[in-house]
């Protein structure tokens, strides 16, 4: 009789510490689970702030970050020994208290704790606090990482080898990765309501400087105002004078033969002090040379992409730049205010001329658009999405896709959109009428 109590008393005794057991190790998987959130949805960014201001724990979570394969490999093994070791023990228990139905009634509640306590609940917590919970979790982490690298690096290599067999590389990195990453983030704050249309257009404006080429948004020669260095001195200050434009190419014989940049303030600055020097002023400016206030010209070729160019304006501490093709020809002039309308948008004082760039609605509901408007500025200006990847400028997109160039009243429908052109100048398209679809 003695024997049969104490019996009970050791089996009820092994009952309690299989379920403390068993409570013991969900919180563990948990916490594996809670820990692999935090570490995969932390922002980056937050933790190097942090670890800036002295978090051991965020330099911790930066450094198990870095090598995400080795991170997430571990965290997984360690949760489903954990879960399995768990679910046994569980089947073990039930087994003797309801027989053959045990297994069923196992298999339901560990299902149910598993997936409340050691996934739902944890990584919630993780999601909500993850920098937080990553700089808790790093240290633990890293001591597992490093218990387990060597069946992870084995787990790696068979991972690797089954993947390399269906064709998929495991080193394949995408390129501006970062970069993708805050434009999205950026966009999509954008249709959340945190971020305005402004905004949105400044910041994906900046990132995209280095994706953009000088050929883009330059001003093409077809359009350029330059100064015939030949021209009488009178005519060379009037045309300064009545220029919107500060900077002037100066040519000799052929407009392709640059020879320097004037500048308004210089040209003045020259003006003035042969007045004041020469006794008859009536023909001071007979022996004036445009040549002597000139500038050296500065030519960049047309696939400099629009951060370098940038740079290089700092760096020359210069606002003006002549654009050349590989073979030298000139195609066009690029300055630092192009860059900067880029990202900040258009850029008016009170000597601009004019624009005649911008979209405006006719009466029968079509966008009037002049043909020279970039497909971006374009845009950006009624949220459109037209492709650039084949033409800047929305003339050029409607020669690409029709490939011809139109007549005047043609109509074309692509993209989801219809367009007519609207007036011809020779073999350039000057305006369309465009309705989306």
């Amino acid at each position: 009789m003695e024997t049969a109590q104490s019996a009970t008393v050791i089996m009820d005794f092994e009952a309690w510490v299989t379920v403390i057991t068993i409570i013991f190790l969900l919180c563990i998987s948990g916490f594996f689970s809670g820990s692999e959130t935090a570490l995969t949805a932390a922002s980056r960014g937050k933790l190097h702030s942090l670890a800036d201001r002295g978090s051991v724990g965020a330099k911790r979570a930066l450094t198990l970050t870095e090598n995400s394969e080795r991170l997430i490999g571990a965290v997984l093994l360690g949760n489903n020994l954990v879960n399995i070791l768990a679910t046994s023990l569980a089947t073990s228990l039930f087994l003797r208290f309801f027989g053959e139905n045990g297994i069923v009634i196992a298999t339901l509640a560990m299902t149910a704790l598993i997936l409340v306590f050691a996934e739902v609940l944890p990584k919630t917590y993780a999601i909500l606090q993850s920098e937080r919970a990553a700089t808790i979790a790093s240290l633990p982490i890293t001591i597992l990482v490093a218990l387990l690298s060597p069946i992870v690096l084995l787990v790696q290599v068979i991972v690797r080898s089954i993947l390399h067999i269906f064709g998929v590389s495991s080193d394949q990195t995408e390129s501006g990765a970062a970069q993708a990453e805050i434009a999205g983030t950026i966009a999509l704050g954008h249709v959340e309501g945190n971020v305005d249309r402004d905004d949105r257009d400044r910041l994906l404006g900046a990132l995209d400087l280095k994706d953009r080429e000088v050929n883009e948004i330059m001003l093409h020669r077809s359009d350029m105002e330059m100064i015939d260095a030949s021209n009488p001195p009178q005519d060379i200050i009037n045309q300064c004078l009545t220029s919107p434009y500060t900077r002037l190419p100066l040519y000799e014989g052929d407009p392709e033969n640059i020879v320097g940049v004037i500048h308004a303030k210089d040209l003045l600055r020259a003006v003035n002090k042969l007045m004041r020097h020469e006794e008859n002023n009536i023909n001071a400016l007979d022996d004036f040379q445009a040549l002597n206030v000139a500038m050296k010209s500065y030519f960049v070729p047309e696939t400099t992409t629009l951060d370098d160019q940038l740079r290089e304006f700092l760096r020359r501490k210069t606002h003006f730049a002549l654009v050349v093709d590989e073979y030298g020809a000139l195609q066009g002039l690029i300055t630092l205010e192009d860059i900067i309308e880029e990202i900040i948008g258009e850029i008016s004082d009170e000597h601009d001329v004019d624009d005649q760039l911008t979209p405006h609605m006719d009466e029968a509901g079509n966008y009037v658009i002049d043909g020279a408007m970039t497909i971006r500025d374009l845009n950006r200006a009624l949220e459109w999405s037209l492709p650039d990847e084949e033409a800047n400028t929305i003339a050029g997109l409607v020669i690409h896709e029709a490939q011809m160039i139109p007549d005047v009243g043609q109509v074309f429908t692509f993209h989801k959109f219809r367009f007519e052109i609207a007036e011809r100048e020779q073999n350039k398209i000057a305006r369309l009428r465009i309705k989306q679809l």
